[in-house]
């Protein structure tokens, strides 16, 4: 549906509201435009929900589905930016699967927004199956830029450093150590590697260096120095390789790993 599609007063608001660069905005804004009192702006406000032009994030606030992208329940960007706006916490960043998909680490688009947040919150009714907040400590909020979403907005987003180790950590915001590890071979070429290092002791957390060490050795990514470094971290505890997934296979490695998932199965999901 394009904006010509509309009635006069529809299209006109749809207009101003991109003029005036409010892709998310609120009753008072659509009265203001249109110089309706509050039921008649309501109404309207409902109508065009109903034919997906815009979307109703939580009370009082909407967001504009940018028309002209075709499969607009698959639509992303604004989608970014309506998270900032719900998000609870100026710490607030993209993470997860979707920081992947910013990155280019994932082969399928992703629909669903994560959103890591040292303030514990969830999601508003409207938004339960587009939005997903994750509780994080404040000392992980690192690792973290403003990036650009279209040529006005910016939102904060983990870097492809802090994105990997977030997942690493917690797979199942990832869809599990396959995707994750065909991410990091996807994005190789990009990859800082003493950056890398540098977060890892940041994070503090061994299971991530193991995994991240191990993953490194099956797709023989990174030199002998990154898994020397990355070694000094294992110590007498075994982790599951993938905690998304039953410890099934009992076979260990030298990473004290459980094998859950087997080098076969890495290698296979990227075609190594």
């Amino acid at each position: 549906m394009a904006i010509k599609t509309l009635g006069k007063v529809s299209a006109n608001l749809i207009k101003t509201l991109y003029d005036q660069n409010k892709v998310i905005f609120s009753i008072a804004d659509v009265q203001k435009i249109t110089r309706k009192n509050n039921r008649e702006a309501a109404d309207l406000l409902s109508e065009l929900a109903k034919r997906k032009v815009i979307s109703r994030l939580k009370a009082g606030k909407y967001l504009i589905i940018p028309q002209e992208i075709g499969a607009v329940e698959k639509y992303i960007g604004n989608w970014l930016v309506a998270a900032k706006s719900i998000a609870n916490s100026p710490d607030y960043y993209i993470a997860f699967y979707t920081a992947m998909d910013y990155w280019g680490m994932v082969t399928h688009p992703i629909t669903k927004i994560f959103v890591a947040t040292p303030k514990r919150q969830i999601s508003p009714k409207e938004m339960k199956n587009r939005l997903h907040f994750v509780f994080v400590n404040k000392k992980f909020v690192f690792g973290v830029n403003e990036e650009w979403i279209g040529k006005q907005e910016k939102v904060r987003i983990s870097d492809v450093e802090k994105t990997i180790l977030d997942g690493l950590f917690h797979p199942e915001y990832c869809g599990g150590i396959t995707e994750i590890a065909g991410g990091i071979f996807m994005a190789r070429e990009k990859i800082n590697w003493q950056k890398i290092l540098q977060c890892v002791k940041k994070y503090g957390k061994n299971v991530i260096a193991k995994r991240l060490g191990y993953i490194l050795e099956i797709l023989k990514i990174g030199d002998n120095r990154i898994l020397y470094e990355l070694k000094e971290y294992i110590k007498g505890r075994y982790d599951l390789f993938d905690p998304t997934l039953p410890a099934k296979k009992k076979a260990k490695n030298n990473w004290r790993l459980v094998d859950n998932i087997s080098p076969e199965q890495i290698k296979k999901i990227i075609s190594f």
